[in-house]
Formats: C-alpha cells, sequence, structure tokens
C-alpha cells in the first residue's frame, strides 16, 4: 500500500455552530427561570424553536443556539418525522434547563448522562408520554454541538454512523470510512463492515472533524486515552491509526509504553543522575537497559540504606563492591525494590534469591563500571570483573539446566499441530487471524526450534526448497537426498546473524499455504536490525506479537491434546519446546554431534548449545551398558563342587572340596578370591595341574558341579587381562617376593610364576546347564 497521501472527498469543514455568539452563562435569571417553569414540550412540537415564540421569548438566549444545532444538523429526503423528534429533544433540553436552573452551557457530563440515560429503553419508559420514541439520538447531537460531549461509552449502544452523518454530512464521513476501510480490507481485516464504520466514526466525533487529514498522530494520542474507546473500540483503533498513517496524514503508532521508565524513588540524586545518563548513553537493547537500569536503581536504594556516604559511582571502591557482593548473596526477593502496580513476584516476597538472580545482580554492575570507566567518566579505582565477579559458591549452582517437556506430552502437542481446524481456537482468535496463520505458526514452534522472537520476525519468502541432484557447496562431491529438502531463513537474532537450517517439509508446506493467502501488508520496521520488513507473520498491518504463543497457541494445544499446560518442569513455554526438539535431536537414533546442533540452532559457542541439548536418561543407560562398568571389573571363573567330598565330611576335615579353574590347572585355595597370586599362580601347595593323574581323576568324577565365581579385579589385574604381556609381566615381577597360600614365595619354590588368564566370560550365578 503507497505510504504517499491520498486526498480526501470532504470539502473545508468548520464547526456547525458558533458558539461564540451566544450567551453562556450558566445560571439562569429569574425571567428565564419563569418562563420555563410554564413550558411544554408540545408548544415546541406545534410552533418550533420561533424566536418570537411569546411563551419563550424570555428564554430567547436558550432557544437561539438550540435553533442553530436544529439548522446545522444533516437531513435526509424524507426528514419529517425526524424533524419532530429533533423539536422533542429540544424542547426536553429546554425543559430540563427549568428544572435544574441551570442552562444547559453549564451543565456537567453527569447532567446530560442523566436526561440522556444509559439505554434507549431506559429513555422511552422515562419519556415515552411527552416525546417521540427516537429523540434520543438528537439529544445526544444537542450535547455534541452544543456541551462538546464525548463521554460515549456513558450512553450505552446507539448508531455512531448515524449521528456523524448527522452532525457532519453524510458525504465527508462516508468518503472518510471509505477510504479508511479499503486500507484495511487490503491488510486483511476481516471485521464486519458496520463495526468498522461504527469505530471510524466515533473516532471522527471524539476529533470533532469528518476530515481525515485532522487526525495527526497526536490528536490519535489524545483519543487512545479517552475513555470512550475501551474495550473493543480501542482494539481497532489501532488499525485505523496504521490506515490514516499509510494515507500520509500521521505518523505510524508507536509499539510499546511511551511513557518510559519510571521515576526511581529511594536514591540518592547523584547517583540516579548517573544512572540516567549512562541509561541515555548505552547502545544496549531498550529492554536490556531498562532491566539494567531497575537493578541500578535497587543498588541506589542499598547504598542509600548502608552506605549514606557513597552517592556517585566515582566513590564506588573495592570494599563497596565486596560489600554488595556479600549483600546480594543474602539478599531476599523484594529488598529493595520499588513496588509498582502488576509486578509479579510478590507471592516469593521474603524467599531467598535463585542463583541465577544473584549472578545477574552481579553483571548490572559489572557492565555499568566498565562503561563508566571506558568512556572515562569516573576514574578507574578496581577493576570491576576482578571486584564484582560472581562467588565461586554462587556459580557452582548455576549449570546447563535445559526444561525439556516429556517425550508422552510432546508427542500429543504434535499431534495437536497437525490437526488444527478452526473449531479449536477461540472466538477471537479465530476472528483475528486466518487458520492458515495459526498452522503456520503454530508448526514453526513444533519443528524449528526458535525462540519466540525469531519466529514473529520472520520475513515473507523464508522458506525454500532444494531438490535432487544439487551438489553441496565445497569439494565433497555430495549432493542432496532424494526427496526435497526444506530451508529455513532465519534473521538477525539475540546471539548472531542471519543463518539458514534445514527443516521438515512440513513446516515449508504450512509456511507457504499461509503465504498464499496472506494479504499484503505495509512494510514494518524490525527494531533488531532498524530495516523496513515484510514481516511474515502479520495480519491487518500489525506483526504477531511474539508472545502469542504463550497466551493463546499452547493453551490451543494442550486443551486439544487433553494435556495441562504445565508440569513438574513449569507452565509450558515457547522456549521450551527449543530444549525440547534439541535434546530430542541429540538422543536420536543417528544423533547430531554438539557441533551440528550448535550451527542448527544457531549458537555461537558448543557451551551455548549445552544449555538446551541433555542426554536422556535411556541414552545415557544405554552408552553405560556399553562401556561395560561392571564387566571391566569382575571376571568369572569356573569354580568345580565336590559333592562326595561335601557330603562325606571330607571337606570338614580339610580335604579339598573347591577346584577353581586357571585353565592350566586347578587351585583348591577356599579363598581363591583373596590370593594375591591368583592372576600369575606360583604353584604352591594348592596347585594342581590338569595334565597330572590327579587332575585327570578329578575331570573324571561323575558328582561334580559347575559353578560360575565373580572375581574382583585389582588395578593391576585388570591391565594384565586388558593390555598383555607388558602388564603382565609388571604383576609377574611384583609378586616374586609375595608369600603364596602354603607360605613360600614365588622365589622360594624356585619355578617361574605361571601366567594364568582367567577365562572372561558371561557373568552369571548359580549352576552352569
Amino acid at each position: 500500500m503507497s505510504s504517499q497521501p491520498i486526498p480526501t472527498t470532504a470539502p473545508v469543514w468548520a464547526w456547525p455552530v458558533d458558539l461564540s455568539r451566544h450567551d453562556r452563562r450558566g445560571l439562569l435569571t429569574e425571567a428565564e427561570a419563569a418562563a420555563l417553569r410554564d413550558f411544554g414540550i408540545d408548544q415546541v412540537r406545534r410552533h418550533g424553536l420561533a424566536a418570537d415564540l411569546v411563551s419563550l421569548r424570555p428564554a430567547a438566549r436558550l432557544v437561539r443556539p438550540l435553533a442553530d444545532v436544529l439548522a446545522a444538523l444533516h437531513w435526509p429526503p424524507d426528514d419529517r418525522h425526524q424533524r419532530r423528534y429533533a423539536r422533542d429533544a429540544a424542547g426536553l433540553v429546554l425543559l430540563r434547563s427549568g428544572e435544574l436552573g441551570r442552562a444547559f452551557w453549564g451543565w456537567s457530563v453527569q447532567d446530560w448522562v442523566d436526561l440522556i440515560n444509559a439505554d434507549g429503553a431506559k429513555f422511552r419508559r422515562n419519556w415515552g408520554g411527552q416525546i417521540g420514541p427516537n429523540a434520543r439520538p438528537f439529544l445526544i447531537a444537542y450535547a455534541d454541538l452544543l456541551g462538546e460531549f464525548t463521554a460515549f461509552e456513558r450512553l450505552g449502544r446507539f448508531m455512531r454512523p448515524s449521528l456523524a452523518r448527522r452532525v457532519f454530512g453524510a458525504g465527508p464521513v462516508d468518503a472518510a470510512v471509505e477510504l479508511v476501510c479499503t486500507v484495511l480490507a487490503d491488510w486483511g481485516y476481516q471485521r464486519d463492515a458496520q463495526k468498522l464504520e461504527a469505530v471510524v466514526c466515533q473516532v471522527l466525533l471524539l476529533n470533532h472533524s469528518p476530515r481525515l487529514d485532522d487526525l495527526s498522530a497526536r490528536a490519535l494520542g489524545q483519543i487512545r486515552e479517552s475513555p470512550a474507546m475501551g474495550g473493543q473500540w480501542g482494539k481497532d483503533l489501532h488499525g485505523v491509526h496504521r490506515a490514516v498513517a499509510a494515507l500520509g496524514h500521521a505518523d505510524p503508532p508507536r509499539l510499546g509504553p511511551g511513557a518510559g521508565p519510571v521515576a526511581m524513588e529511594g536514591v540518592a540524586s547523584g547517583w540516579a543522575g548517573w544512572v540516567e545518563r549512562w541509561y541515555a548513553t548505552s547502545t544496549l537493547t531498550p529492554k536490556i537497559r531498562r532491566s539494567y537500569r531497575s537493578v541500578l536503581a535497587k543498588i541506589g536504594r542499598w547504598l542509600a540504606a548502608e552506605h549514606p556516604e557513597v552517592t556517585e559511582p566515582g566513590q564506588w571502591t573495592r570494599q563497596t563492591c565486596a560489600s554488595w557482593v556479600a549483600a546480594v548473596d543474602r539478599m531476599a526477593v523484594g529488598d529493595f525494590s520499588q513496588w509498582t502496580d502488576g509486578m509479579r513476584s510478590q507471592g516469593r516476597l521474603g524467599k531467598p534469591l535463585a542463583a541465577q538472580s544473584k549472578s545477574g545482580y552481579l553483571k548490572v554492575p559489572r557492565a555499568f563500571f566498565r562503561d563508566l570507566h571506558e568512556w572515562e567518566w569516573t576514574p578507574r579505582r578496581f577493576d570491576p570483573a576482578q571486584a564484582l565477579r560472581t562467588p565461586r559458591s554462587v556459580s557452582a549452582l548455576m549449570g546447563p539446566d535445559p526444561r525439556v517437556i516429556a517425550d508422552d506430552i510432546w508427542a500429543k502437542l504434535l499431534w495437536a499441530g497437525l490437526n488444527i481446524e478452526p473449531g479449536d481456537l477461540p472466538t477471537s482468535d479465530s476472528r483475528t487471524y486466518p487458520v492458515e496463520l495459526i498452522r503456520a505458526i503454530t508448526l514453526v514452534w513444533l519443528f524449528a526450534g526458535q525462540r519466540s522472537d525469531e519466529i514473529a520476525r520472520l520475513r515473507v519468502g523464508c522458506i525454500r526448497w532444494q531438490y535432487e541432484g544439487m551438489p553441496i557447496p565445497g569439494d565433497s562431491g555430495e549432493v542432496l537426498a532424494r526427496d526435497a529438502v526444506c530451508l529455513l531463513d532465519v534473521p538477525t537474532h539475540k546471539t548472531g546473524t542471519a543463518f539458514t537450517k534445514p527443516v521438515d517439509p512440513l513446516l515449508g508446506k504450512a509456511i507457504e499455504a499461509w503465504q498464499a493467502v496472506r494479504p499484503t501488508q505495509p512494510q514494518m520496521l524490525d527494531h533488531k536490525t532498524s530495516e523496513l520488513t515484510d514481516f511474515l507473520f502479520a495480519h491487518r498491518a500489525r506483526r504477531v506479537a511474539k508472545h502469542y504463543i504463550n497466551t493463546a497457541i499452547i493453551p490451543m494445544l494442550c486443551r486439544k491434546a487433553g494435556v495441562p499446560t504445565a508440569d513438574v518442569r513449569g507452565n509450558i513455554t515457547s522456549h521450551r519446546a527449543r530444549s525440547t526438539i534439541a535434546s530430542q535431536l541429540y538422543n536420536a537414533k543417528e544423533p547430531m554431534t554438539l557441533f551440528e546442533l550448535q550451527e542448527w540452532l544457531g549458537h555461537r559457542t558448543p557451551e551455548a548449545t549445552a544449555h538446551y541439548a541433555k542426554i536422556t536418561p535411556n541414552t545415557l543407560a544405554r552408552a553405560y551398558s556399553d562401556a561395560g562398568y561392571f564387566a571391566r571389573n569382575v571376571r568369572t571363573i569356573e569354580v568345580l563342587v565336590d559333592r562326595d567330598a561335601v557330603t562325606s565330611g571330607a571337606a570338614a576335615s580339610g580335604e579339598p572340596w573347591q577346584y577353581y579353574d586357571l585353565g592350566h590347572g586347578w587351585c583348591t585355595y577356599s579363598f581363591f578370591e583373596q590370593c594375591q597370586h591368583r592372576m600369575a599362580c606360583a604353584r604352591c601347595d594348592f596347585y594342581t595341574p590338569k595334565n597330572s593323574s590327579r587332575g585327570q581323576l578329578l575331570e573324571a568324577k561323575d558328582n561334580l558341579q559347575k559353578m560360575l565365581a565373580n572375581i574382583p579385579l585389582t588395578d593391576d589385574e585388570r591391565a594384565a587381562v586388558d593390555d598383555g604381556q607388558a602388564a603382565l609381566d609388571q604383576l609377574l615381577e611384583r609378586l616374586t617376593d609375595v608369600p603364596t597360600p602354603a607360605a613360600p614365595t614365588p622365589r622360594q619354590l624356585g619355578s617361574p610364576a605361571t601366567v594364568t588368564l582367567l577365562p572372561i566370560v558371561e557373568v552369571r550365578n548359580g549352576p552352569t546347564p
């Protein structure tokens, strides 16, 4: 839509009634009061507001302005009945003036409201026997033209377009309404044309002019503050303002609060002055500057209470910094705060600050003093990075802790997002935004893993497709997969510049479906890049707010999926989807590496990605099992139990009954697991070679039971099993002078230690099959 002014067809317009030519005294004279006491409305109905009417001649100063209004009103072709109702309304004004003892010039807003009444039914009950049933709209016209009455919100329902056409004329009003409605229709406004017409007429009446070029930004700002624009009227005023701006008659409406931050209370004037000077100079974003200013004001109140002698930043020393660090470490929610309406932390008053809050309260003065030193506003008396460093006891409590949504809840939300129907949306949302926009923004939240601000700032044309056969940039010679690859262009964001990432084709198709029906929108300012941009999610000349996902999309999905809007980790918010998607990609069957995930999320460092990607317990359990921790520290050896020796009682008299299989022989030492030579048998008296006659007789026995015993390994033994001959040699050398269970050492036995590797088999308990 062109922003060049489009001339209206309305002629130069002036106030229909010249109020300056009338006597506007509020009190009645005795003659006026006497004339109005004997006055009847039927006199005006029969004779009109004739200046020579004998009975009203003493009250002529009241009759003339009413007659001027009657002459200034615009009438339809068949106006006979309408003029009669207008005369009845004028008579009612004169009658009430006599009852109040005051001319209508001195009436208050409440006096007019009492006469007009809050609704038509009450008005007809009060006056139906004296005047026509349709006199009420003309009373409003008299109030507007004579009393400049604008408290329309107190009059209930009435036809604003009819009043505007009666006061301004049908031509100028219709021309203004048509221009505004045409611009808004081009932008996608689907509101009922009659309701939109009523909003435009209300704006014209409040501005006392039918001309659009009289609707300056200042005038529209005053209209926005009017109580008459409360409720639904105010919701549509933004669109009217945008349309008037597009026609070249006003500046576009400002987004966000324009009053600026609240004044700091309880702060020394010197400290407040330095904070405001820093606030006006800093290049941080407005939101961050406001949050920093709030903390600096809190520091100012702490100084006033604990260190009143310190009133300026230049007076700070390392000792002052240490005092603030200690105060933050012991601070509770609400301490040194300036309470205003709507503060959200009142339910947590008195509770200790979280570690993240403590870190923030120290980060702010670090940045503040660093700037003051670099700008040479104050002398450099300490290093803010060291003097205001977050204590190790606090930083140890912080770390990556992504608030991942449980897989079962996330799966239900995905199903709900893929099956959105118009009936799933609240009535106001379905009337405000097309279902294609709702589906597109929902799937972006469910699949893209982007911040809410980045979603709200996506551009038209952010989806691109690449197909099979297109080479991947570089020298790898690889080509893209068989199916189409959907690429999403992410704008400049919190931590980096614009980048492109692959997303699911379902997301790309949903965005293209919205772009196919998206009405043409005016370009809007991107406050992040200071560029005029065609935002993807814009409708009715207004960008979808970044908090719309939290306030409308997520509650709708939870309602459709049958899941609560909060879980054990807190409320389900737009940012938790980013952690959930990142963790699922990190724990997939073919997972992304940390560096690949870093690129996909748009982070500058892997450390930032670690705050989003969390290894699930299942993935951790699988990795733990694959590592073989238990099997690495415990080995299994076969044990033969001679049941004959046990049942005959020979075992009780000291005969061997357990035989540990060493591969090349048997060990009959009952406390084998405690023997230091078990991995390098010294062939002591407890040892029986397998190739001996005794070993052959043992293996020939029928009444043997085979068992498996778990043998824990020392570090040296584990190295002997895992690392090979070098570790074995070291173990043998270490055991040369260690006594065997039979008492002699291997050196005394005179034979080299025999290397014995225990059989490594599956760890089991109980008899072998």
